[in-house]
């Protein structure tokens, strides 16, 4: 769990321990079931086809990705294994890094072009390119961070970093980029640095993955394959979370609504309607849930519902249901 600022409700909560346990001591079945892989994409395979090569090399039923890539971009791409694909919509909001290749038609001067890059941040028009898999319409993108690395080839060529929201289309203001400065450029090459707290330090090649699955298969050898698949919560780690009692885990894991006895501790300062991380004492991830009310509000409560579960990500019966009793 990242460092954070939480009140503590309730002291006197304890956790059974003979239910759950920490993320970070899953087995690799448990991680099979509820985790993802961060994996370098080389260029050639789409998005698509590298989860089905996984979803194939596992023998698992459900994988997906968390943002797509071009067939000819690199760089981080998540797979999310059997129930973490629940939280598909929450990683496709995480903004995105990219270091992005330029190559344009006539010589282009450093100054110049910092200054029509630094100039492009804010929120900017994104058209999707018409090769996108959405629809075709105008809408608005936030650039947070657009920086010139290097230049090569007497101007011609420029590197660049990217910070953006999600759902931003590099080649698209790559594109406006050539319509703005009047020299036409096209994007040579893409890698995806970051999305959200993941790194692309963090990633692995799909030849270290296959050898890994090697030798859990072959030789019964799993920790090569443990130290690759990460638990869920490593990608909710920046929501605010409310930490709830065993019981209202157990509940909560049935889609049943949360009641304020059983919070345990909070974050302070979320507004009603923000999405927030219900979290058992272990620190295991229970749901994406919905705030019913400010939770500075929730410490004067004796009763009443305080959140309302959009997302369960706990398996039901790993804890029992003793809510009643909160």
């Amino acid at each position: 769990m990242k460092a954070e600022q939480i009140v503590l409700l309730d002291p006197s909560a304890v956790s059974n321990p003979s239910f759950g346990i920490n993320p970070s001591n899953r087995s690799l079945e448990d991680l099979i079931r509820c985790g993802f892989i961060v994996i370098d994409k080389p260029p050639g395979p789409s998005s698509h086809q590298l989860a089905a090569w996984v979803r194939s090399m596992l023998g698992i039923k459900r994988i997906g990705h968390g943002g797509t890539l071009d067939p000819f971009a690199t760089g981080l791409l998540t797979l999310l294994c059997g129930r973490s694909t629940k939280i598909t919509s929450e990683l496709l909001k995480k903004p995105k890094r990219y270091i992005a290749v330029l190559r344009f038609k006539e010589s282009m001067p450093e100054d110049y072009f910092s200054e029509i890059i630094g100039n492009l941040t804010g929120d900017i028009f994104n058209v999707p390119p018409k090769e996108s898999a959405v629809k075709i319409q105008v809408r608005s993108r936030n650039i947070s961070e657009s920086t010139l690395i290097q230049s090569g080839e007497k101007g011609r060529i420029h590197l660049i970093s990217i910070s953006c929201e999600a759902g931003t289309y590099i080649r698209t203001l790559v594109k406006d980029i050539g319509l703005i400065s009047g020299n036409p450029c096209e994007l040579l090459e893409l890698h995806r640095t970051g999305s959200g707290s993941l790194e692309d330090t963090m990633a692995c090649t799909m030849h270290q993955l296959s050898d890994a699955i090697f030798l859990w298969r072959e030789h019964d050898d799993d920790k090569g394959l443990i130290r690759l698949i990460s638990p869920v919560e490593r990608i909710l780690d920046d929501l605010p979370r409310l930490i709830i009692k065993d019981g209202a885990v157990g509940a909560i894991s049935h889609g049943a609504p949360l009641a304020r006895p059983g919070i345990v501790s909070m974050t302070p300062g979320v507004k009603s309607g923000s999405r927030v991380l219900l979290s058992s004492m272990k620190e295991e991830a229970v749901a994406i849930a919905e705030l019913s009310v400010d939770s500075d509000e929730i410490p004067n409560m004796k009763s009443g519902q305080v959140a309302t579960p959009s997302n369960v990500i706990m398996e039901p019966g790993i804890y029992p249901q003793t809510w009643s009793r909160e």
